[in-house]
């Protein structure tokens, strides 16, 4: 039998709590649940606003992981959604508003993946985005030099980053930017994946082509086009164990912290003792100018 609970007054059928998504250490769609429960002052305000695209694994990262971007079906009412263009037309998405839609949501068992606008602007991007993708043998320790050249670069300009780690393997660089559509953000966003790969020519890499990679840095500017989506900060990721895309401070980044993998009783702990380390993307006056090409 499926039991049905209330979160803040939506009744909810909540399915398959005792499953074992994450073998590796047992972790349930149960403790999924929980997380999200226990991290949604901090996650919600990522989400609110933006449609956001599921990247669904209900089996587990080792069964069938598969990109849901249209409103699921027998999505209730009462969850917001909104009319999204595409290349190939308009799509009706989801946009978790609120603890209800976030718990609904998460029992779908989803990575969740935003775009750089929120619904309101989508001409407008008030985000920029940098995924630092490493490719093997490099990993973590590179991804931090290449974060660190890339704060400094973005400082220059006016634009303040912050940085949380994908997840997976790498880091994302997280930028307040306003007054820019997708298209300048990713020119720009392009330009300073291409400067890196001058200035670390060893270490980073702005091109898109694999063979390019081993050891090196990728330095993804692309995620900035309005139809793409990363990652959102406190997301679970479709991984062997539940690893998190969690926000770092600079200071965990210049130390580079072995492995900075982190899991998600370790962001619930991290949360409480730190709170929002990207509540800064929020602040009225942090957003930079993106410069002209």
């Amino acid at each position: 039998m499926t039991p049905i609970t209330s979160v803040a007054g939506r009744r909810l059928a909540l399915s398959n709590l005792e499953k074992v998504l994450y073998p590796a250490d047992g972790f349930t769609k149960g403790e999924v649940l929980h997380y999200y429960a226990t991290v949604a002052d901090v996650l919600l305000p990522h989400l609110r606003d933006r449609a956001v695209s599921f990247l669904r694994y209900p089996d587990g990262a080792a069964g069938q992981v598969f990109f849901t971007k249209n409103v699921p079906p027998g999505t209730p009412e009462w969850v917001t959604k909104a009319q999204v263009t595409r290349s190939d037309g308009t799509a009706r998405m989801v946009v978790v508003q609120d603890l209800p839609s976030l718990m609904w949501a998460a029992n779908l068992v989803a990575e969740f993946h935003t775009h750089q606008w929120t619904t309101a602007a989508p001409d407008l991007a008030d985000r920029l985005v940098l995924d630092l993708d490493p490719g093997a043998p490099a990993g973590i320790a590179e991804c931090c030099r290449v974060a660190l050249w890339l704060r400094e670069r973005l400082a220059a300009d006016g634009i303040e980053a912050y940085v949380k780690t994908s997840g997976a393997k790498g880091l994302h660089l997280l930028a307040p930017v306003r007054d820019a559509s997708p298209d300048r953000v990713s020119a720009y966003a392009r330009r300073l994946a291409v400067d890196a790969e001058a200035a670390l020519p060893g270490l980073a890499v702005h091109r898109m082509n694999r063979a390019l990679r081993p050891g090196k840095v990728f330095v993804d500017w692309s995620q900035n086009a309005a139809r793409k989506t990363t990652a959102a900060p406190y997301t679970l990721r479709a991984r062997p164990e539940p690893t998190v895309s969690t926000p770092v401070s600079w200071q965990e980044v210049a130390q580079c912290r072995e492995g900075l993998v982190f899991r998600a009783g370790d962001v619930v702990r991290r949360v409480e003792e730190y709170g929002d380390l990207l509540a800064p993307l929020f602040e009225a006056g942090r957003a930079g100018t993106v410069p002209q090409g």
